[in-house]
């Protein structure tokens, strides 16, 4: 019964969340510094939860690893397929663009930034997890969330979970 009861609580508190493109580039290239053992911990939290990963983020991370990280193209398709068949992947629609655009014209924001928004918006994503954006600021009822700002949000802590007591220092990334 007290099983039950957690796993009650656990689906209560869940929320869908996407990641961004900076916290896959992060958590791949290891010359990124300390958020490079940030993002691996987010992601290997992220996939056992509820997130999804934009087409889009893919799309973007096989670019910076190809472009600015000169990554050859076999092993940054073998990065964007590990995400691939970890975590959900969703696309944009013809809504999602039409949203992306009132964000830009609305709020100032980057196209590329919005259509990430607009696509998590339209997935059902409560968070967007990025360093791009005012660290906790919601529109249309997707919050972005900083995963590395300190002290931690506690939306992030409610979408991943708590911190395991084990140790903190994941492991893995290319280069």
């Amino acid at each position: 019964m007290e099983v039950q009861s957690r796993r009650a609580l656990r689906a209560r508190l869940s929320m869908r969340f996407s990641v961004d493109t900076n916290v896959l580039v992060y958590a791949a290239v290891r010359q990124s510094g300390p958020r490079h053992l940030m993002a691996i911990d987010v992601m290997r939290r992220a996939s056992g939860r509820d997130c999804v990963v934009t087409l889009q983020a893919l799309g973007e991370l096989f670019r910076a690893l190809t472009g600015k990280f000169k990554v050859p193209a076999g092993e940054a398709i073998a990065r964007v397929d590990e995400w691939r068949s970890a975590i959900p992947v969703v696309a944009a629609d013809e809504s999602c663009l039409i949203d992306a655009m009132d964000a830009v014209a609305g709020h100032g924001w980057s196209f590329w930034d919005a259509m990430m928004w607009a696509t998590a918006r339209r997935a059902g994503c409560r968070l967007l997890l990025s360093e791009d954006g005012d660290d906790g600021r919601t529109l249309g009822g997707v919050t972005l969330v900083n995963p590395f700002a300190s002290p931690r949000s506690p939306l992030l802590t409610q979408a991943l979970g708590a911190v395991p007591a084990r140790s903190r220092r994941p492991r893995g990334g290319a280069r």
